[in-house]
């Protein structure tokens, strides 16, 4: 039974051997491995390890074999390969919603997917890691909370917080009842869309949600959220800030037309208007923030309904161009 069990851990070993020390670019020989089985206390003849190769490669694993006085084998490929791990590491690092810990601790798991000769490329990701970081370590476990409610067709029961100049949670309206229907992505954050009973269709920072619980009541259902389109509804939102639903008339140089296809889509349908500007219609949230937007164009932008609207974004110029005036000495 012992010599199987050796059989066994054998097998693995040269498995485990092939992903660490092996990939496309470098390669081992018999030697290395003899060895490597060595260190892990097992001992077997040279001639066993081929054995252990073809098995592996019968098995489906891509192992490219040299012959000749410097034979060596190497693992030639893997389920990812090393630019989808970088791209998956910068994710993971630049991702707001994941405290600093949990972020090293999932780039640790990452290199484990590639060799330790790569592996020290992702390490070299850390450039990005002085970017903001959320200071709740449990909101992967919210993330999950949220996925088994939306599954299950359960409202949730949690409560939210908000951070003070002293840098101390403080809740922010009690315990609160909401229908989960979607997560979403936006500027590195994760989002809650819901239906909740004050609000209507609204969105929460989940990293700022805590004490989540399932209620095991099924979700409201309404017109909005029977119709509800994730991608509209990220369209709509301007730094994930809500407000009323409207058409808004909009007019812009030309040379803002990539700025436009950048944030409402390919699909966009943009109307000449003389030979410098061209008209787009969109359906946005009203809020500070798409407001903002347009004002960060200066005249190269311009809202042109509704009136409302229009009297919106005077408005905040107003209160901008005040609070300016009140610095000055």
């Amino acid at each position: 039974m012992a010599k199987c069990d050796n059989l066994k851990k054998k097998l693995l070993l040269t498995l485990e051997f092939l992903h660490r020390r092996t990939d496309e670019d470098h390669s081992a020989t018999s030697a290395d491995l003899f060895t490597y089985l060595q260190n892990h206390g097992i001992t077997c003849e040279r001639k066993s390890l081929y054995t252990d190769l073809d098995a592996l490669e019968d098995y489906g694993l891509d192992i490219i074999r040299t012959t000749g006085k410097t034979a060596s084998f190497r693992l030639a490929s893997r389920t990812f390969d090393l630019a989808e791990l970088k791209l998956l590491a910068d994710a993971v690092l630049s991702s707001k919603f994941l405290s600093q810990r949990k972020s090293m601790e999932l780039l640790r798991k990452l290199e484990t997917l590639t060799s330790e000769h790569n592996a020290g490329q992702l390490r070299r990701q850390l450039v990005v890691s002085g970017r903001v970081k959320t200071m709740n370590e449990s909101v992967l476990y919210s993330v999950d909370a949220l996925y088994q409610a939306i599954a299950q067709n359960s409202q949730i029961r949690f409560r939210y917080f908000e951070w003070d100049r002293n840098k101390e949670r403080r809740d922010r309206g009690g315990e609160r009842l909401a229908s989960p229907y979607a997560l979403c992505w936006d500027d590195a954050n994760y989002y809650l869309i819901a239906h909740t009973p004050e609000h209507g269709l609204t969105h929460f920072r989940v990293d700022k949600m805590y004490h989540i619980e399932l209620t095991g009541e099924p979700r409201t259902q309404t017109d909005e959220t029977r119709g509800l389109k994730l991608s509209d509804y990220s369209t709509q939102v301007f730094g994930m800030f809500g407000g009323p639903v409207r058409h808004v008339m909009l007019r812009f140089e030309n040379s803002l037309a990539g700025v436009v296809i950048d944030r409402f889509g390919k699909d966009v349908i943009l109307i000449p208007d003389g030979p410098d500007h061209f008209l787009y219609t969109a359906q946005v949230r009203i809020s500070p923030n798409f407001l903002s937007w347009v004002i960060s164009f200066g005249r190269r932008a311009q809202i042109l309904g509704p009136e409302d609207v229009v009297q919106s974004c005077r408005e905040l110029c107003e209160q901008a161009m005040q609070a300016c005036a009140a610095q000055t000495p």
